[in-house]
């Protein structure tokens, strides 16, 4: 069981909550903070595929951050979580973890504490930096990254650092990462391959499907079989892998 809806206290983001183990997580140039059976997770993000079962529990609920936004919430850059999942515990003081635990579990439906939490940590945090949007939302589009850099104003160096502390890698993985969810968007939506593939910036369909190998760990043909035969639902319960902030739902 895996269900999602967009969140209406937090900009960008989406809650979702999932029961049993699914498939592995894909990269979605995304952050998650974690509800698992009463433990305060966070999931950075990923340049790979994750295994299922990797965050023990039999029942979830996350609240999954726009590309960049999850940093200023947490106070910790987002390489310092790359490719990690960790307790919240190792980031903020125990007793405020102890306290947050037991107001989110206070809620009925862990999703709802958990916006509670990320809205008041929001609003602490004042308005968002642009960069972000900025950088995804061109990145997005296709854009190089020298056009990405002279979009927001800053040389090629000054943008990927800024890209390691809000993303958590340079814009060329992102870009990469981001280009590969709308490919599968496409796919699961019933676009050919090679027609996703040129729809989504590749040179054609072996470059996407060499992305796919390098990225998620499998080919276009399992993922979509997989994706098949679980009927659009599943999550291990770190992250999900839909692509951000689309609001569907898909596995691998």
């Amino acid at each position: 069981m895996y269900e999602e809806a967009r969140s209406a206290a937090v900009p960008g983001a989406v809650l979702w909550r999932a029961a049993g183990t699914g498939g592995p997580v894909l990269p979605d140039g995304c952050m998650d903070l974690l509800w698992a059976d009463g433990r305060l997770l966070v999931a950075g993000p990923d340049t790979g595929p994750h295994p299922a079962g990797e965050v023990a529990g039999g029942s979830f609920a996350g609240v999954r951050f726009a590309p960049g936004t999850a940093p200023a919430l947490l106070g910790v850059p987002a390489h310092v979580l790359r490719d990690r999942r960790v307790e919240l515990a190792e980031l903020w003081p125990a007793r405020e973890v102890r306290r947050l635990t037991g107001a989110v579990a206070a809620h009925g439906d862990p999703r709802a504490g958990l916006e509670a939490l990320a809205a008041r940590r929001a609003a602490e945090a004042g308005a968002p930096d642009p960069f972000a949007a900025e950088v995804t939302a061109r990145l997005r589009a296709g854009q190089p990254v020298a056009a990405v850099a002279a979009g927001v104003g800053f040389g090629e160096r000054r943008l990927h650092r800024r890209s390691l502390d809000a993303f958590g890698y340079g814009p060329r993985t992102l870009g990469r990462i981001l280009r590969l969810r709308r490919a599968l968007a496409l796919v699961l939506a019933g676009t050919a391959y090679a027609e996703a593939a040129a729809v989504a910036g590749y040179a054609d369909q072996a470059h996407l499907a060499r992305e796919m190998r390098a990225l998620a760990g499998t080919t276009l043909r399992a993922y979509t079989a997989r994706s098949a035969g679980a009927s659009g639902a599943g999550s291990d319960g770190a992250k999900s892998e839909t692509p951000q902030p689309s609001g569907s739902r898909t596995t691998a």
